[in-house]
């Protein structure tokens, strides 16, 4: 289980891990965006270091209307465990975006009376 926090604009914000192509790890605060259904968007110039591999182009339909992004295949660490999986790379990405992809093996707990946000996993 991973512990998230809540930004004053109500945002849920959790600390991931990017691995990149030489093992460097680098954390991140990814911002939860259930309208986004894939597993991480990011800003192209966060991309430089991490050396990840170019998969293809893909056109995605976003709350600006049609977006091009770049695919490339990411390497992440949450809540200890590692994961492959396609990054949607593109330019104007103000965070770094984790999507409804991780809520089909990732229970969401958002209590924001309590205080209480947490994304664990969930036996299959």
């Amino acid at each position: 289980m991973i512990e998230g926090r809540f930004t004053d604009d109500d945002e849920l914000f959790f600390e991931i891990e990017l691995i990149a192509a030489n093992g460097l790890e680098v954390s991140v605060d990814a911002l939860l965006d259930t309208g986004f259904s894939g597993w991480l968007a990011m800003n192209e110039q966060d991309l430089e270091e991490l050396g990840w591999i170019y998969i293809a182009p893909q056109t995605m339909r976003t709350a600006q209307g049609d977006v091009d992004f770049d695919i490339y295949l990411g390497k992440v660490r949450i809540d200890g465990q590692e994961f492959d999986i396609p990054v949607n790379v593109g330019a104007g990405i103000p965070e770094f975006l984790i999507g409804r992809q991780w809520l089909k093996t990732r229970r969401l707990v958002a209590d924001m009376p309590a205080g209480v946000l947490t994304l664990e996993s969930v036996n299959s």
